[in-house]
């Protein structure tokens, strides 16, 4: 427990030290420590610590509970920025770094949303470790089209090295994908094609719905059932590519397609995605890596099913970058400390668990 006072207490307090009353380290405990049980507004945290003081003062040595207004304070006045770097550090560190796919995708907070202004919501770039299931870096955008140079900013300091970096069809950018493959990163990529490259996107697909083509692709098939649900899914992918060279796409090597036919009931959908890649690998390798990408939108859906992050009230869009991190930390240690204890809960129970039982907290914390 020292350990994680000890890590928090580098995220600079920039309070006038005379007046201060509690330490910054013990208030981002106690938020952290809620968040960890499934709660993060405002009311639900302050009633959480006031119920729980004995096991902050046993686990922590924290006396002293906060305010609710000192606590909407404190989200408002540190540096999301530091706190986002202290909590990718301890998610790092704790969890490992594990796998390979990096995956790169945007999300909205709804209830920053202004009156009269569908496009005003915060959002947060995330690049998602999918394997390992830890954030490795996050920054905030305001406009969806801003995210194409937020992930090239990213770029400067995550590691893309021997990974592969995976996003949708908006970073299907030249620049963007010269800078995962060019010596310094040394990445490779696998990036989703549609309109915004027409001229590439209708090249690639003419290829692939031109059945004399089919000799020179491979092709591999999954086939997936669930209750009254059936997924077939078809790559077919090709390394013989020197009819796009005129594109002059950099560290580019095979394109591949994804057709999904689904049947639910009497209902069945077919669609058809396109993919370009600078890797040269199997079709089999590469609708794994086309399929793995999706875990961060199931991220994305457990931040809302699990803590109901679009509901979330804080007016400080400061604060909120700050809750959005301490709640993917939570759904990153929950799903490592059952797969540690082999425990088939979901993750909504544990939080539960952590809720109502000190021991089932003190568990998961020393987890970390």
């Amino acid at each position: 427990m020292e350990g994680l006072k000890e890590r928090l207490s580098l995220v600079p307090d920039y309070r006038h030290q005379s007046y201060i009353g509690h330490k910054l380290n013990d208030i981002l405990i106690m938020i952290m420590t809620a968040v960890l049980c499934g709660l993060d507004q405002l009311n639900d945290l302050v009633i959480f610590v006031n119920e729980r003081k004995h096991f902050f003062a046993e686990h922590f040595e924290i006396t002293a509970i906060p305010s609710k207004p000192t606590f909407s304070r404190i989200l408002n006045m540190i540096k999301a920025d530091t706190i986002v770097g202290v909590i990718v550090d301890i998610m790092k560190e704790r969890i490992g770094e594990l796998g390979k796919i990096i995956a790169f995708d945007g999300k909205a907070i709804r209830s920053t949303i202004e009156k009269g202004k569908p496009h005003s919501a915060l959002q947060i770039l995330s690049a998602y470790l999918v394997e390992g299931g830890i954030v490795l870096g996050q920054e905030s955008i305001h406009e969806k089209t801003n995210e194409i140079p937020v992930l090239r900013d990213m770029l400067e300091y995550i590691d893309v090295k021997e990974k592969i970096v995976t996003a949708d069809a908006m970073h299907c950018q030249r620049e963007t994908c010269a800078k995962i493959v060019d010596e310094l990163r040394g990445g490779d990529y696998v990036i989703g094609l549609k309109e915004n490259q027409e001229t590439l996107h209708d090249d690639v697909a003419l290829f692939f719905n031109d059945e004399i083509n089919n000799d020179c692709t491979e092709d591999h098939t999954t086939l997936e059932k669930n209750s009254n649900r059936i997924e077939r899914r078809i790559c077919r992918k090709t390394n013989q590519i020197d009819w796009l060279a005129y594109h002059q796409w950099p560290g580019l090597q095979s394109i591949f397609s994804v057709r999904r036919i689904i049947t639910t009931g009497d209902e069945t959908t077919d669609e058809t995605s396109y993919y370009i890649t600078s890797l040269d690998t199997s079709a089999a390798e590469l609708l794994g890596i086309s399929r793995a990408h999706w875990r961060i939108e199931s991220l994305h859906w457990m931040l809302d099913n699990d803590f109901s992050e679009d509901q979330c009230r804080l007016l400080s869009e400061n604060g909120q970058q700050v809750l959005n991190v301490f709640r993917k930390l939570a759904l990153s240690v929950h799903r490592n400390f059952m797969n540690k204890q082999r425990k088939k809960r979901s993750i909504k129970s544990n939080l539960l668990r952590c809720l109502i039982s000190d021991q089932a907290l003190v568990d998961l914390l020393s987890s970390l």
